[in-house]
């Protein structure tokens, strides 16, 4: 397997300086060590010791043919010399960079044979045997340059491995800011449309009516104005509501919903559209269940929708409300007579045309949908049908 990158190559002039102090020590040793039994390097060892260090300027590019240089270089001084060289540093250093940059197997076959090599020159021109000292130190020294390589390895490979986890950590964090941001923005834009749009058509009905009585029938007109007057009473605080739900930033999601209405509020919410002259037929099968504050807020939401719709789209002013309390979710059925539509929509599937922009049919679909529930709309002869199915785990009343 190919290692991991470091991230923190040196540049060639470290290399290069890495060369030169190898050179340095390989002509100093021999002066300073007078116990080591080694002489001077003449100009010629010079020279040959210079082209060992200065192969190991190519070591990270050419781990292996570094290798082969220094090996051999190093197992010539020893067999010319009959003595340790000091270019063992250099093929040390050889052997730390295959076992940093090479494939894992690859650089324990490579800094095998190296050290076989060594040991093997020293058994020839020294006769002492494989088991002598200087066969255990070359061992030891090989050993050790490949455990430093595959430690800084491992070290680096883990660094790699932190980093990464930390940047997808974080751009999980951040997709997951952008959804809850969207995810809001979109709940803000059904909340504000659901509060304002029924409210607004009920005055809109009902302004009307001022508009036709107010000179003939004063008393209407007055009445009219009232329930213009609690339509927009209404209509503020629920955008008073929804706008101080976002002032407050940490609250739990629960809020949302605690002072939004519920299926509670349906006889009101049916008593104002029959004041703004709709006649609403509601049927309610199977056993009525508490349900949960977001199935409650959608429930009443997707009524008001349905039948702001009829109010305003419907040939006829009448609509029929079901809801059908199943044991494990909520059907609601809203069916109203449809306007006159082209020919081509007279029958077929989700004719969101009528909803003129789908604002309010796309709201309720994404409302059933954040709750794993299902929208479906139709329209056939004559007759548009909304129907919701809101899966709950409510208890009995």
């Amino acid at each position: 397997m190919t290692p991991p990158s470091s991230g923190h190559e040196h540049p060639p002039v470290m290399d290069a300086f890495l060369a030169a102090v190898v050179f340095g020590i390989s002509l100093l040793t021999p002066v300073l060590d007078n116990d080591s039994g080694t002489r001077p390097l003449t100009l010629q060892g010079a020279l040959y010791a210079a082209v060992i260090c200065a192969s190991l300027t190519l070591r990270r590019r050419c781990p292996s043919a570094v290798l082969a240089v220094t090996a051999s270089g190093t197992a010539a001084a020893f067999a010319v010399t009959g003595h340790k060289s000091p270019l063992m540093l250099a093929t040390m250093i050889a052997m730390c960079t295959c076992a940093l940059h090479l494939p894992r197997r690859k650089a324990v076959l490579e800094v095998a044979a190296t050290a076989v090599l060594l040991a093997g020159t020293s058994v020839v021109f020294d006769h002492r045997g494989w088991t002598g000292p200087e066969v255990v130190a070359l061992s030891a020294l090989s050993a050790s340059a490949a455990a430093v390589g595959f430690a800084v390895r491992n070290r680096r490979a883990y660094v790699a491995a932190v980093e990464e986890r930390a940047r997808r950590a974080e751009q999980t964090r951040e997709e997951e800011a952008r959804r809850r941001v969207v995810d809001e923005r979109l709940r803000i834009a059904r909340d504000l449309h659901d509060v304002l749009a029924h409210h607004i058509a009920l005055i809109n009905v009902q302004a009307a009516v001022v508009d036709l009585v107010l000179e003939t029938e004063p008393v209407q007109a007055r009445e009219s104005l009232a329930h213009i007057r609690r339509a927009a009473r209404s209509s503020l605080e629920g955008v008073r509501t929804t706008l101080g739900l976002l002032r407050q930033p940490d609250a739990p999601d629960e809020a949302a919903y605690e002072p939004s209405p519920g299926l509670a509020d349906l006889a009101d919410l049916i008593a104002s559209f029959t004041a703004a002259g709709l006649i609403v037929d509601q049927k309610i099968t199977g056993t009525p269940v508490d349900l949960p504050p977001a199935v409650g807020l959608t429930a009443y939401r997707v009524v008001q929708e349905a039948l702001t719709n009829a109010s305003r789209h419907a040939s006829r002013p009448n609509a029929e409300l079901e809801l059908d309390y199943l044991p494990s979710a909520l059907r609601i059925a809203v069916r109203n007579p449809a306007g006159p539509v082209p020919r081509s929509q007279s029958t077929g599937p989700d004719p969101l045309a009528l909803g003129e922009g789908g604002h309010g049919l796309l709201g309720m679909r994404e409302r059933a949908s954040a709750l794993g529930g299902t929208f479906t709309t139709q329209l056939t002869e004559g007759r548009f049908e909304i129907r919701v199915l809101l899966p709950h785990e409510g208890t009995g009343t």
